[in-house]
């Protein structure tokens, strides 16, 4: 199990390297583009931007961020680590601060000490070229606030269901996390947990229900640092927004798109907050197509391939 130390806290990560399928240098072939969204008016359920050829070199590196709570590296291992791989791309899986094999520490769980340790992450692993984040739920969030704080390190953003750290998102955060800290511990909420999820998920449930009690992480999360619409305006790398048609941001899907230079959204229909994992196929496809036409770092998403 490999543990790193990141900022005086355990990282446990996995570093999976892309196969060399061509000569050269060259990658596997993409599958399917992924069509910029259309207006706000319509929904985006299928994309077709035809199949670009792939820049020769070295492969890009995905680094992928879980979100809160239940979830740890295991929710995009074991549904992207070998298409990844047969797909050329060096993927970084790691587990949160306070999750999965991770250390714990009483305290330091701002959305900055979530960035500070990606980028110590990084460092640690030798990785100094720009890296494409893709980042699930609050994963996406850290994805924001990181592409934010180091412009040159990423090379481009794909997120499922997931918001930048700004004043709406941490007054909705910080009281579904304080109702959670009060509510989840209730053996009432576990029965239902049990008929409606089943035993695994009450399982990861209590182990979320700890984190909160004996970590800061409730209180600290939604200190941010935020980010406010100028610092929005200024992350310039594409990005790529997966949502469910039934989400945390059905009532606007089309927000993000009006306040980031570059941002695409795909609707997958008949889904909640729950994409990645009853969707994962759909979300594997469109990430690996996105990161394969993004590799060329520094091209914007309307030009190149």
């Amino acid at each position: 199990m490999p543990i790193i130390d990141v900022n005086g806290n355990d990282l446990h990560y996995l570093h999976e390297r892309g196969k060399r399928r061509q000569q050269r240098g060259e990658l596997a072939a993409p599958g399917p583009g992924v069509a910029p969204a259309p207006a706000p008016a319509a929904t985006t359920t299928s994309t077709d931007l035809g199949d670009p050829a792939r820049p020769a070199g070295a492969a890009p590196t995905l680094v992928c961020v879980h979100g809160l709570g239940t979830d740890s590296l295991a929710s995009f291992y074991l549904t992207m680590a070998a298409p990844l791989a047969a797909a050329g791309i060096d993927a970084v899986f790691y587990d949160l601060r306070g999750h999965g094999n991770s250390g714990r520490p009483a305290r330091g769980y701002t959305v900055g000490d979530f960035v500070a340790d990606l980028a110590g992450l990084l460092a640690a692993l030798g990785i100094d070229e720009p890296v494409h984040l893709v980042g699930n739920s609050f994963g996406g969030t850290i994805a924001y606030a990181f592409a934010a704080a180091h412009p040159d390190r990423v090379a481009s953003i794909v997120t499922i269901e997931a918001e930048p750290p700004t004043q709406p998102w941490a007054d909705r955060v910080g009281l579904m996390l304080e109702n959670t800290r009060r509510d989840l511990g209730r053996e009432d909420t576990y029965a239902w947990l049990q008929k409606t999820f089943g035993s695994h998920y009450v399982r990861l449930s209590r182990l979320a229900y700890r984190r909160l009690q004996e970590t800061s992480m409730a209180d600290e999360i939604p200190q941010g640092p935020l980010l406010d619409l100028e610092d929005l305006a200024r992350i310039q790398q594409p990005v790529l927004s997966i949502l469910g048609s039934d989400g945390f941001q059905a009532e606007d899907p089309y927000l993000l798109q009006s306040v980031l230079p570059d941002c695409h959204t795909v609707i997958v229909p008949d889904q909640d907050h729950s994409v990645l994992v009853e969707s994962h196929r759909r979300v594997r496809e469109l990430t690996i197509d996105w990161v394969h036409r993004h590799q060329a770092v520094g091209v914007p998403s309307g030009e190149g391939a």
